[in-house]
């Protein structure tokens, strides 16, 4: 039986890792794995995460299952950074943990597709994993452009999607850090689209992957607080990935916001079971770090001054590139100031990014895509010149 399935394509981002770590010259440039690297090209764990492990090695007297909802511990603590003081909303917020972001947005499909959905309209290009998900659950991906070509977010394309959208549709919006662009809707831009879900009674479901590596903790989910204090119901999924340095644990959580306290209970009764048919409990270690963390007044502080310092890492390498604009000709690298996080698109086509990678061992994604923190201050300006090359051929 098993002969009857077809090969699938090998995922483009391995392929280009592969390659990478075959490419003997010293000096390559490694732009294309999403992850956050030091000035020294380091991913390293947390100093607070360490210590939160550590404590957790001393203290842990346990490895007996969760349950399929997790680390309620761990949920509970992420509320107030998502949500605000009132982070239940009056008892209409709740939530699960969850194996990464990835096994959020999967339980938040399916939970939905189960409430009756079909269709989720979904702005271009996204995370490559959005639509695997939607196509692997057989639901309709229904594409609407997400960017302007100045770098401006396409705030009227989501409108119309919106209004066109049918009743039991959703809309699936990046909280923060759009991957693979970091083009975020402006304040502004949260509240036309909070109106325009209020107005219209489509179903958000909020993908928050990058809290904190934008403009701040707060400032990167203002606009999903907008839009939460304006619908009636609303799917959220978050990830501990970038913003704990938390990769390979997979720690996510998913949040769901109903009318009331009692169509909470049966949503979650319904997500508890499609995660027990699912994973049937996430994995621990990393949710119970996260929990401790930010449990511990010291600890916190010292995971909110880490974030800052990426932050500010990674603006300094958005400012540094966007001084360089004249240098590469219509890349329009002075947008990357006014984007956000660890992605940037860069308009090149395939023989340019070819030649990067043979000519000058740069490697990125063939969409163009950057990964910012890639560059230190060792390797940009070997990156500028590089570019310039490509384009002023």
């Amino acid at each position: 039986m098993l002969e009857k399935l077809q090969s699938q394509p090998a995922d483009a981002l391995l392929a280009l890792i592969k390659m990478y770590a075959d490419d003997e010259r010293e000096d390559k440039i490694d732009l294309g794995v999403g992850v956050y690297r030091t000035g020294e090209g380091a991913t390293p764990v947390f100093s607070a995460i360490k210590g939160a492990e550590t404590r957790l090695l001393e203290q842990q007297d346990s490895k007996s299952y969760l349950g399929p909802e997790g680390d309620m511990g761990f949920v509970q603590a992420l509320m107030p950074y998502v949500f605000g003081e009132d982070a239940t909303m009056g008892g209409r917020i709740a939530g699960m943990q969850t194996p990464g972001g990835t096994g959020a947005v999967r339980l938040a499909l399916a939970l939905a597709q189960r409430a009756g959905a079909e269709r989720v309209h979904l702005g271009l290009p996204s995370w490559p994993n959005h639509v695997q998900i939607l196509e692997d659950l057989g639901m309709e991906a229904v594409p609407f452009d997400h960017a302007n070509a100045d770098g401006s977010a396409n705030l009227a394309a989501l409108i119309a999607a919106i209004d066109g959208a049918a009743p039991g549709d959703l809309v699936l919006l990046h909280g923060c850090c759009h991957n693979p662009t970091g083009i975020d809707y402006t304040p502004e831009d949260w509240d036309v689209i909070a109106q325009a879900l209020e107005r219209n009674g489509v179903l958000p479901l909020l993908d928050i992957a990058y809290q904190g590596l934008g403009r701040g903790l707060d400032e990167d989910v203002s606009g999903v607080r907008g839009v939460l204090a304006a619908v009636p119901e609303a799917l959220i999924a978050y990830s501990c990935d970038k913003n704990f340095g938390l990769y390979r644990d997979r720690v996510g959580a998913f949040y769901v916001m109903a009318q009331d306290g009692g169509t909470l209970d049966t949503i979650l009764s319904n997500a508890n079971a499609l995660a027990r048919a699912t994973w049937s409990m996430p994995p621990d270690h990393g949710a119970a770090a996260v929990r401790i963390a930010l449990r511990d007044p010291d600890l916190t502080r010292e995971w909110r001054t880490e974030l800052d310092g990426m932050r500010d890492r990674m603006r300094d390498v958005r400012r540094q590139l966007a001084a360089a604009d004249s240098d590469a000709p219509g890349l329009n690298l002075a947008a990357l100031t006014e984007q956000n996080g660890l992605f940037a698109v860069l308009p090149l086509d395939r023989g340019q990014i070819a030649a990067l990678r043979e000519e000058h061992a740069i490697y990125m994604a063939g969409s163009g895509r950057i990964n910012i923190a890639g560059l230190h201050v060792g390797n940009i300006g070997k990156f500028i010149a590089a570019l310039a090359d490509v384009t002023q051929r």
